[in-house]
């Protein structure tokens, strides 16, 4: 029986140490180095394993507790070769690996380049290839590389050619639709009530408790809805966050790519709060630039690409956003 060993998921140390204990035959847990104490001991040290297992990924827990996601060495190998094959990566490539080791988006950069055989560095010396969420892309100067994959959270529009949108979490082994489409072995559906479901080699064998969250046949079911239009996924948000309000649904992450980079907004979340005329009003928190906006500025930008009940109608001005360590917002936090 395999042995769970946590190890401080920072930077070519971890690499080494996820290297060794897998060539003794036990499971990597990547643990964030800013976890306090407390949250450590509370992570569970024992599971159902098998001899194949090589990881388990704690999820970030945007809406609950976090689960620790049982990843095989062949889910690995073969989510490290359905991205590459959609990268086209060959010996000219290298990966600027600068997310964090502990959750799946920084971790997969290291796993597809151990995979190919690809150079990688934490250090931003001339890379072909980065992997970013939202916020960096915003700060990082990303002309100069062949392709960035984007993920983690809404994506903005207009996005540069050389920046490809992916769709993927914890369980799914990273991403598995590059700008909606499907990587090879993926096979994706939305079921009648609008939710994504995955299917492939690269999902999770189970969580450490040992729950399978697939069904017979080996679907998924991701939490997130969506549509597929002329084959192309495209995702709404999680069910738990669309806003209810008048009769009419809205998805926060269609308001909030409408207002990003909108005048006086830095940042931008858009949650729910109940309402006793409208049963949910949507709101927008927001981290101002220089001049913060007004809530009519907002709604007429709003108005500009999505239906008036779409427009925010309280506006919360703040100073950070509640994030979970990989980014993502945590619209619980908010509303």
């Amino acid at each position: 029986m395999p042995r769970l060993e946590a190890i401080d998921a920072v930077g070519m140390g971890f690499v080494d140490a996820m290297r060794r204990a897998w060539d003794r035959g036990d499971v990597v847990a990547p643990i964030d180095p800013r976890l306090p104490a407390a949250a450590r001991a509370a992570l569970p040290t024992e599971g159902a394993l098998q001899d194949d297992d090589a990881l388990v990924v704690f999820t970030s827990g945007t809406s609950g507790e976090a689960k620790g996601v049982v990843l095989t060495h062949d889910a690995i190998a073969a989510s490290a070769r359905a991205s590459n094959a959609a990268l086209g990566v060959d010996d000219r490539d290298s990966w600027f690996a600068c997310l964090p080791l502990a959750h799946i988006g920084g971790l997969s950069v290291v796993l597809r380049a151990l995979h190919a055989e690809t150079p990688f560095s934490f250090e931003d010396d001339g890379a072909t290839l980065v992997s970013v969420v939202p916020t960096l892309l915003q700060r990082m100067d990303t002309s100069r590389y062949r392709r960035v994959l984007l993920g983690g959270a809404a994506a903005p529009d207009g996005l540069a050619p050389n920046v490809v949108r992916t769709y993927g979490m914890t369980e799914t082994g990273s991403g598995v639709a590059y700008d909606g489409r499907p990587l090879d072995e993926v096979e994706l559906r939305v079921d009648g009530a609008g939710q994504i479901h995955v299917r492939g080699p690269m999902l999770l064998r189970c969580y450490l408790d040992g729950t399978d969250p697939k069904d017979a046949d080996g679907w998924f079911a991701t939490g997130d809805a969506g549509e597929i239009v002329a084959d192309v996924l495209h995702v709404h948000g999680r069910i738990g966050d669309v806003i209810n309000t008048g009769g009419e649904k809205v998805w926060p992450t269609a308001v909030e790519r409408a207002l990003a980079g909108a005048p006086g907004v830095a940042e931008i979340a858009i949650a729910g709060r109940a309402d006793p005329e409208w049963g949910q009003r949507v709101v927008a928190f927001v981290v101002p630039a220089d001049a913060p906006p007004t809530l009519d500025a907002l709604r007429d930008v709003v108005k500009q690409s999505l239906p008036a009940y779409c427009a925010p109608k309280e506006l919360v001005l703040v100073d950070a956003l509640p994030r979970t360590t990989s980014g993502k917002i945590r619209r619980r936090d908010l509303a």
